[in-house]
């Protein structure tokens, strides 16, 4: 899936993963005016995560509905608002029903991309918990509804850190002078909302600017700890493996599979939680293939396709624990039972322009 995006997690991660080809996503997509009324385009973060669906989730939809897939695979969260913006003002549309970064919708508010869902035509969003379901700013028009989650956790290597760390506090700790590995944004490394659970009790300085720079000022408390800033996902992972850093935030569900291949690393859910980001689908607006759409979201709330996305994509089921077959040890590969750490979203648009700028200056400038 694609998450080192500057909005929230998706975008650019999953190309990443396996060696698949993000680079892909940056061509402008062909579109399309008419189609069969039984195809729909979907668009997913590429690389592994496509794959996956494409195997393992569309098939079953189409045998269920008789609805055919026409898989298309989406590049960072910003190119893909974006395609999806030239091709609505152009009447078309890139992508039927895609794959949103939650925090991609305020950068999407104000250019009409998303057509206003139907939760009567999506009956098992029902299954879903409550915060997977995306209002509009308007507070009542849905626009988006889970479709994956993922966690950020505290990653390391097992040679040279032994004992899996407990709490993100241990970032902080000097002897890890030069030697983790972060997240390059604000909004995308979330240390702000960490710092705040971690060190403040909870997320009370989130809601001013003036308590905002209480915990950037705590954030720049890692710059002697950091060795890398990054934003490719792949240069973390690299890093990781050559022992040029030994900890820092990664993303739990990569962490997996890269231990899974042998690579000497561990996931940790520290005990204030991870970070649960998390995409929804949203139907363009200028789709012909609505009624189809809704079906296929719809399908995708089900608890047992939830389960299936779980144990074949790796990614945290957006279905209530309760309605999914998972045994302990399958949710506990991709999820937690530790409340979680939900990203502030709203001040990385409100105050996006003094974030940026004080983060820079704070934190990653050298």
């Amino acid at each position: 899936m694609k998450r080192s995006t500057s909005i929230g997690r998706p975008a650019a991660r999953r190309s990443v993963l396996k060696g698949a080809a993000a680079a892909a996503g940056a061509t402008f997509l062909p579109v399309h005016r008419a189609r069969a009324a039984k195809t729909i385009k979907v668009g997913a973060y590429g690389g592994f995560f496509k794959d996956s669906f494409d195997a393992n989730i569309y098939p079953d939809f189409t045998a269920a509905t008789g609805i055919e897939v026409e898989s298309v695979a989406e590049p960072t969260v910003e190119a893909w608002l974006v395609q999806l913006d030239a091709a609505v003002k152009a009447g078309q549309a890139t992508a039927d029903v895609s794959m949103i970064a939650i925090g991609g919708y305020d950068r999407a508010a104000n250019a009409n991309l998303f057509a206003p869902l139907d939760l009567a035509a999506i009956p098992n969003h029902v299954n879903l918990e409550p915060h997977f379901i995306h209002k509009a700013r308007d507070g009542t028009t849905v626009d988006g509804v889970g479709a994956v989650a993922w966690y950020t956790t505290l990653v390391s290597n097992t040679e040279e850190v032994p004992e899996a760390p407990t709490s993100w506090a241990a970032m902080w700790d000097p002897q890890y002078k030069d030697s983790l590995g972060l997240l390059a944004l604000a909004s995308n490394a979330f240390l702000l909302e960490i710092a705040a659970v971690t060190f403040f009790g909870g997320r009370d300085l989130l809601k001013t600017q003036e308590g905002t720079m209480q915990l950037l000022e705590k954030v720049a408390e890692l710059k002697p700890n950091a060795k890398l800033w990054y934003r490719d996902e792949g240069q973390f992972q690299q890093a990781l493996q050559a022992g040029e850093v030994i900890m820092g935030q990664h993303y739990h569900d990569v962490t997996l599979l890269m231990a899974a291949d042998g690579v000497h690393v561990r996931s940790t859910f520290p005990k204030e939680g991870g970070v649960l980001d998390s995409g929804a689908w949203a139907i363009t607006s200028t789709s012909q293939a609505k009624e189809e759409c809704h079906a296929f979201i719809d399908f995708m709330c089900r608890a047992d396709t939830q389960a299936k996305v779980a144990r074949t994509v790796g990614t945290v089921p957006t279905a209530r624990r309760d309605l999914l077959d998972l045994t302990d040890e399958e949710f506990g590969n991709v999820s937690s039972t530790v409340t979680p750490i939900i990203p502030e979203y709203r001040i990385y648009v409100e105050w996006q322009e003094w974030i940026e700028q004080k983060w820079t200056e704070m934190i990653t400038a050298a």
